[in-house]
């Protein structure tokens, strides 16, 4: 692995430059940061925002912050879950290609994204898709699902899957190598993940998964360095350099985010999709730039994603 500087994101970030701004619900921007964010990225002319919260309460965060939004189209609704019912309807009219996390709870926005009755839902799992920005690494890594499903099941994992390789194509960064990540590489029934990643790998042969390369079940050291691929005799176009890491689960696939995050310098662009519009996950620790990369990637895929089944 060559040492690589930041450069992956501003590259994503660089061809958002050629599309028209995505309009953006942005739902219940309560604090600087969700502010902020917003209004950096439209400065940079990734997105429109549409404001979506308690007027009086944003307007003072943004004259604290030294923010203009007056330009931008605020709708008023007097709490955070009435600004994340208002959000999706506002989407679901049409008002929006891109829903924005603010400053409520991820679990507040997802519950209305997930009505079965008034919600974003199409007939795919909805899962998060984590964009790294590893110095290390010389390609932007996937993780996959590490804030979405917790312990999902063999079903859920082909739309997880399914999903991230969409995301992986549609935003410009070819067909991808995918790892199905366990704790082993081989396959065992102590390890029940060993045997959905098999499954997996199966089911993508015969044409169930589509668009991308998928092996597994590979451990996560031969799954992104092509020596200890080579010393477990680990051959195919996979092991050793990955792009999307399939975990087995979100208690694992958070772990390995916050790992590269404190540990390894990366940053973490997050990005919801299997809906009927990319949802923008940021949190507060997240960087400037790790922020804008968020709704690039979100713009990117929502110019050009496949049309989902059940929108």
């Amino acid at each position: 692995m060559d040492t690589q500087t930041h450069a992956k994101y501003e590259q994503l970030i660089e061809r958002t430059r050629l599309l028209p701004a995505a309009p953006t619900v942005v739902v219940h921007p309560c604090d600087e940061t969700s502010l902020l964010g917003a209004v950096e990225a439209a400065g940079l002319g990734i997105i429109v925002p549409i404001l979506v919260g308690p007027r009086r309460k944003i307007e003072a965060v943004a004259q604290k912050a030294g923010a203009d939004i007056s330009g931008f189209r605020l709708v008023d609704a007097p709490h955070s879950h009435a600004s994340a019912a208002q959000a999706v309807e506002l989407i679901r009219a049409g008002e929006g290609a891109l829903l924005m996390k603010g400053s409520l709870h991820t679990e507040e926005l997802m519950h209305e994204v997930t009505s079965s009755a008034t919600g974003l839902r199409t007939a795919r799992r909805i899962s998060h898709v984590f964009v790294m920005d590893v110095p290390t690494y010389a390609e932007p890594l996937f993780i996959t699902d590490a804030a979405i499903n917790i312990f999902p099941d063999l079903d859920t994992k082909v739309d997880i899957v399914q999903n991230a390789i969409d995301l992986h194509v549609q935003i410009g960064l070819g067909m991808p190598r995918v790892a199905i990540l366990s704790a082993v590489e081989t396959v065992t029934t102590k390890i029940p993940s060993t045997i959905e990643a098999a499954a997996l790998c199966k089911m993508a042969e015969r044409g169930q998964i589509t668009g991308g390369l998928v092996d597994g079940p590979l451990a996560f050291d031969n799954a992104i360095d092509r020596q200890a691929a080579r010393i477990k005799n680990i051959r195919g176009e996979v092991a050793g350099r990955a792009q999307i890491l399939v975990v087995p689960d979100l208690e694992a696939g958070n772990m390995l985010a916050k790992n590269l995050t404190f540990l390894a310098g990366a940053d973490a662009a997050g990005i919801v999709v299997g809906a009927r519009v990319p949802i923008v996950l940021t949190s507060r620790a997240d960087s400037v730039r790790a922020r804008m990369a968020s709704c690039a990637i979100a713009a990117l895929y929502a110019q050009s994603r496949p049309a989902i089944p059940g929108e």
